[in-house]
């Protein structure tokens, strides 16, 4: 059986801490995680940094954050309370993601816990990143790749993104389907999930979507893990 969540909190469930500087990559799902975790954070009145070094749609910009772009807006805004949402700019609908080093100062002056997209998947739950991905400041203290339960037992070609690199890392054809062995090899391996993961950041997959059926998935997935990756199933909701 997967083990039951005792908790909804996505702060909880991650393991996140106060100063904890968090880049999420890997497949979809990563914009609600960086919201609904900082809107917990908020909530609970804690001071949050919301970002993004990628591009996403200016429609995932939380209306209830102030949209900063430099440190000095930063501070202001999280003086006066209000939690933030980081990026360079907009540009018609999209959002250009703010430069890492930016985020590393924000981080070095605040005591905000700064939570940062910093990978694009075009919507798939499963990815390998290219050389130039993903986009992590170097002050990140906890990297969370994302993978969603639904890319399991469907074709490598039809539910990845960069289906071929998934391939190559797991010696697999596009159009074998996504193990969970597979998942475990990509999420550990140095050009999959460990990919330009600062050294020292705590390594975690967050595989969302889990339904009651993926019991023996999860398992055969955790076995598949290096053993300094937790996994950390999230159920749907």
């Amino acid at each position: 059986m997967v083990e039951p969540q005792m908790t909804n909190s996505f702060v909880d469930l991650l393991g996140i801490q106060s100063g904890d500087v968090v880049a999420f990559v890997g497949g979809g799902g990563k914009s609600t995680l960086v919201l609904e975790t900082g809107r917990e954070l908020a909530s609970a009145g804690r001071s949050v940094v919301m970002a993004t070094t990628t591009k996403m749609g200016v429609d995932q910009i939380p209306d209830w954050a102030a949209v900063c772009q430099t440190a000095a807006e930063v501070e202001a805004a999280l003086a006066a309370g209000r939690p933030v949402y980081l990026l360079h700019r907009a540009e018609k609908a999209k959002v250009i993601g703010v430069d890492p080093d930016l985020v590393d100062a924000v981080a070095a002056t605040t005591r905000a816990t700064v939570l940062i997209e910093a990978d694009g998947s075009r919507g798939k739950p499963f990815k390998a990143p290219a050389n130039h991905e993903p986009v992590i400041p170097t002050s990140v203290t906890l990297v969370v790749v994302v993978v969603g339960a639904d890319a399991l037992a469907r074709p490598i070609g039809e539910t990845v993104h960069r289906p071929e690199r998934v391939a190559a890392l797991t010696r697999l054809s596009i159009t074998d389907a996504v193990t969970p062995e597979a998942v475990g090899a990509v999420v550990g391996h140095p050009a999959g999930g460990r990919h330009n993961a600062p050294s020292g950041a705590r390594l975690m997959l967050a595989l969302t979507k889990v339904e009651p059926h993926h019991s023996d998935a999860v398992a055969r997935i955790r076995a598949a893990l290096a053993p300094d990756i937790e996994l950390v199933p999230i159920n749907s909701r």
